[in-house]
């Protein structure tokens, strides 16, 4: 049990908002975000085209048992159990491991050696770093001109490591396990894009480099891709859980967060540390108020307020301590018109919602301010 999960209290993550794109392991990711304290935004970017109806990986699988490479590259455990369980519902899978006993098998990390011997396959060689960048120093060391290397591939790209082995004379075959398509409904992936843009979440997480791709794409095709780019650029977090994942959202100079370890665990754990660290912690009326993307914390307890209300604190917030005239208030309000009792009615909702009405003082004939503690007023003057 790691940290966030002993710690009593509403979570490092109450407050936020963070959308999934994931496909695979959606639903873990999920709870794993939720018992955090986040609310979550599913929207599965891609589907996964079924192994059994894959025509691609029947049509790589034979042409490997009819003709043997002299590599086959094994990089996800889940993926090569994925092939030879697909292979066995061909009538393939004596046929195909067979095969896989005459050539040199590479196995990508500890994970995927595990799936080689539990098929009961060797590997020849397997790296503790799990890094693609050594098993390419490995093939391109022995030497790969004339040879025929296939490489199982899951729905990821391989940045240079397939054009490296091509033009150090290699014959490349990819073996396409896991193929990914847009999603049958686009309606979550579009309800995302416009949270996104609206700035209704703070986190955007991404598992592979096809969901991130995907998501792009749809922007592009609604015309959403300069405001999405901003929205990633500025106010909303992109979170992958690794390089690889990264690379769509780089080339379009999207900066991502990511872990250290390329797990969904970690990705969780890195994200209750960047969110909480964007947020100011303010001394307000002898209470310390946090907010966040859809709730406040006071003392440490989160408060639900209604969109209106969030627009009003955040608009307060930006000068802690000052006067924000009624006027700035209602031009902070997201449609409320020209009618200054908009105002009046949206602060009473807020006072009622943050439970401690004087947190937010009326200043008469001039409008709100937050009751920023004395001691710390100089502080925040020229933020």
């Amino acid at each position: 049990m790691d940290d966030e999960q002993r710690q009593p209290g509403p979570g490092p993550l109450a407050g936020f908002t963070v959308g999934v794109t994931a496909a695979r392991r959606a639903d873990e990711l999920g709870a794993l975000l939720g018992r955090r304290g986040a609310a979550v935004l599913h929207a599965p970017a891609l589907r996964i085209v079924p192994l059994a109806d894959d025509s691609e990986l029947l049509a790589a699988t034979r042409r490997l048992i009819d003709r043997a490479p002299d590599v086959v590259v094994a990089t996800t455990a889940i993926g090569f159990r994925g092939w030879v369980e697909a292979a066995d519902g061909w009538g393939l899978g004596d046929a195909l491991l067979e095969r896989l006993r005459t050539v040199e098998l590479l196995a990508r990390g500890p994970k995927v050696k595990g799936a080689v011997r539990a098929a009961g396959l060797t590997e020849r060689w397997s790296p503790e770093s799990e890094s693609m960048a050594e098993v390419l120093d490995r093939l391109l060391a022995e030497g790969v001109d004339g040879r025929r290397i296939a490489v199982q591939l899951h729905g990821e790209p391989l940045p240079g490591f397939v054009e490296a082995l091509r033009e150090a004379g290699a014959e490349v075959v990819g073996v396409p396990v896991y193929r990914w398509l847009p999603p049958k409904d686009l309606g979550p992936v579009d309800r995302l894009l416009d949270a996104v843009v609206a700035r209704g979440v703070d986190a955007v997480t991404f598992t592979s480099a096809p969901a991130a791709a995907s998501l792009l794409n749809r922007a592009e095709e609604r015309g959403l891709m300069p405001a999405l780019l901003a929205a990633l650029g500025h106010d909303v977090v992109a979170a992958c859980v690794g390089p690889v994942t990264a690379v769509p959202l780089e080339a379009h100079g999207v900066v991502t967060v990511q872990p250290e370890r390329f797990r969904l665990g970690p990705l969780v754990q890195l994200l209750c540390r960047e969110l909480p660290a964007r947020v100011r912690a303010l001394p307000v009326a002898g209470h310390r108020m946090e907010i966040r993307g859809h709730a406040v914390l006071v003392d440490g307890e989160p408060r639900a307020v209604p969109p209106a209300g969030m627009a009003l604190l955040r608009a307060l917030s930006r000068w802690p301590g000052r006067v924000v005239p009624r006027a700035d208030l209602l031009r902070a309000l997201p449609g409320a018109g020209r009618d200054e009792h908009a105002v009046e009615t949206a602060m009473a909702r807020l006072r009622t919602a943050l439970g401690t009405p004087k947190l937010i003082q009326t200043v008469v004939k001039r409008g709100y301010r937050l009751a920023l503690d004395p001691a710390t007023e100089g502080k925040y003057a020229d933020d």
